[in-house]
């Protein structure tokens, strides 16, 4: 089984938190040809396309200055470690053995918009690229037609490990977007996330957010490999509804 979730646009750059060991991202010269392609924009430009304010243009001009191969201990960070926001506060990686990194590893991948699936152990530098952005590269109109087909094979070469694929899809929609669903081989569930308020269900952004990172990190930690016991999820008073629920949409609600 494998999860996947979507990068953050806060990133935890100080981190003090140690990986058992580290692994390179599998597209770094793909990532390496964007970064490129983004050091030719002014920060004007880039706080256009990035649809940022002046000051974190600069800082993201600055970023995409620094970054450099190869990429090691001393100037990169395992991905799991560097993004923060409301997936990764579910998610709550402070918390996680060394023996719940390593199985991560395994069973975990993170959607970027820079470096495309990440290993949660994948060295990465700080950056600031969301999936929906407009940049075109060369004969690619945007980020999903340059990543989709490298993201989709790469899962498919994890998922073809098992003898019944499963992806559990807990990556937003624009990240999500980033998978060609048609050519993935395995069975998708994605779980969705509610609050139950005078008998209606109704989706709160920060609150499904952070779901998505508790969800993630409760299969991780009791090591699920039967989508099945994803239905007795409880944290923070989750339940599965069963009644709203179909084969690939399982409703989580409190």
């Amino acid at each position: 089984m494998v999860i996947i979730i979507s990068s953050a646009k806060t990133l935890a750059e100080n981190t003090r938190l140690k990986a058992p060991t580290h692994t390179m991202p599998a597209y770094l010269k793909d990532a390496e040809a964007l970064v490129s392609k983004l050091r030719t924009l002014t920060p004007g430009e880039l706080s256009k396309i990035l649809g940022i304010n002046a000051r974190l243009a600069q800082l993201n001009a600055e970023r995409f200055s620094r970054w450099k191969l190869p990429f090691n201990e001393d100037n990169a960070i395992p991905a799991i470690f560097l993004y923060k926001g409301d997936v990764y506060k579910g998610l709550n990686v402070e918390n996680f053995s060394p023996d719940d990194l390593l199985f991560a590893q395994e069973h975990l991948r993170i959607i970027s918009g820079l470096y495309g699936i990440l290993r949660p152990l994948d060295l990465i530098q700080p950056y600031r690229l969301e999936m929906s952005t407009p940049l075109s590269y060369e004969h690619y109109n945007d980020l999903y037609q340059f990543w989709t087909d490298k993201i989709t094979d790469m899962l498919n070469d994890t998922l073809k490990q098992d003898n019944s694929p499963v992806l559990v899809n807990l990556a937003s929609n624009e990240y999500a977007q980033g998978v060609n669903w048609q050519k993935l081989k395995a069975k998708v569930i994605t779980p969705m996330f509610y609050e139950l308020k005078e008998g209606e269900l109704k989706p709160v952004s920060i609150f499904l957010k952070k779901a998505r990172g508790l969800m993630a990190s409760f299969i991780i930690k009791n090591r699920i490999s039967n989508p099945e016991e994803i239905k007795l999820f409880n944290e923070e008073r989750y339940s599965f509804i069963a009644q709203y629920s179909d084969d690939q949409r399982w409703v989580f609600a409190r």
